[in-house]
């Protein structure tokens, strides 16, 4: 078999929705020589029939039982055979020429260990919302990405196969396992990960322009997600400390006030506003400077609260579902 340029690792569990249109995105690609490497994850709905009902010699499924997404992004890359790694979330899309200008900007500096691009958010029936993760692209650094994860999510990165090998390390309890997401993470493995690749092991990451990955925004049980989001994304800076204790003690209470502070949007925009306001309010205690350090995202989500509070939970809600569609639903 002619080996790929582009291996792309899909983890796949009860997405029966949404993964027809995250395979398409990946067919019609304007960069063909890539190879999907499908990883069924063990799910109970009817994910794989949908997978087995496109005829792509360049499909290939990975059957396991269920290890959660870092579990099967990890036995994805590891039988990809391409020297890039392109990861895209099976309830995600891309753009038709995403992994085109990655392969591109990866081939014309070898330096780069992680290329990726800014995402546009969508809701549930594929609309495309008014927000968009636009993130910083150049000179990134360490703290940049404990600070900001300018990655931004999973479907974002196409990784150089040689760069993120420095990251693998054997399964704790399956020896023979070769991992590079940490599976005892189910949340916060990406980022894990990328603090991982670039305090601990020097990987270089590099954005290009343009928003490439369609990301979906599914509503649930916010208040439970958020809280196991926060403690994951903690627990995941407690690891960080052991390996770049520098790092977090100059950086740790900013990094924690970002990431409540993007809970706080988060939870804004599926309309919980008192929640929002509780997340906000720690940021703020934590580190203040974020109102200097980014003042229009800081000020805009301080309006976003204080309009909660005037308008009463249940019209706040209303406004925000009707601003994003069908992601708060």
């Amino acid at each position: 078999m002619t080996t790929p340029k582009i291996s792309v690792v899909m983890p796949v569990y009860n997405v029966e929705a949404y993964v027809a249109e995250a395979i398409q995105s990946v067919l019609s690609q304007t960069f063909s020589d890539f190879e999907l490497i499908v990883v069924d994850d063990g799910g109970q709905d009817g994910s794989m029939e949908i997978v087995r009902s496109f005829s792509d010699a360049r499909i290939r499924i990975v059957t396991q039982a269920n290890r959660g997404l870092a579990g099967a992004r990890n036995s994805g890359i590891a039988a990809s055979r391409a020297p890039y790694i392109a990861l895209l979330d099976s309830d995600d899309r891309w753009h038709d020429d995403k992994l085109c200008l990655h392969y591109v900007h990866l081939e014309a500096d070898k330096s780069i260990g992680v290329s990726y691009s800014g995402s546009r958010m969508i809701d549930r029936a594929g609309n495309a919302l008014s927000v968009a993760m636009r993130p910083k692209l150049t000179g990134i650094r360490p703290e940049d990405i404990l600070r900001r994860n300018p990655i931004g999510n999973g479907s974002a990165p196409v990784l150089r196969r040689s760069a993120i090998d420095a990251a693998m390390f054997f399964h704790p309890r399956e020896h023979s396992r070769r991992c590079w997401f940490d599976e005892d993470f189910r949340q916060s493995e990406d980022i894990d990960l990328w603090v991982r690749l670039s305090a601990a092991h020097g990987v270089r990451f590099e954005g290009i322009a343009g928003e490439l990955t369609e990301y979906r925004i599914v509503g649930g049980a916010l208040s439970a997600n958020v809280v196991k989001q926060y403690l994951s994304w903690t627990a995941m800076l407690r690891k960080a400390s052991q390996y770049a204790p520098d790092l977090v003690d100059r950086h740790g209470n900013s990094a924690r006030a970002y990431q409540l502070r993007y809970l706080a949007r988060r939870a804004i925009q599926l309309g919980n506003g008192e929640f929002a306001g509780e997340l906000l309010g720690q940021a703020l205690r934590l580190s203040p400077r974020i109102l200097i350090e980014e003042p229009r995202k800081s000020a805009t989500t301080v309006v976003a609260v204080a309009a909660a509070k005037v308008l009463g939970q249940a019209r706040f809600q209303g406004i925000s579902q009707l601003y994003l569609k069908q992601a708060a639903s």
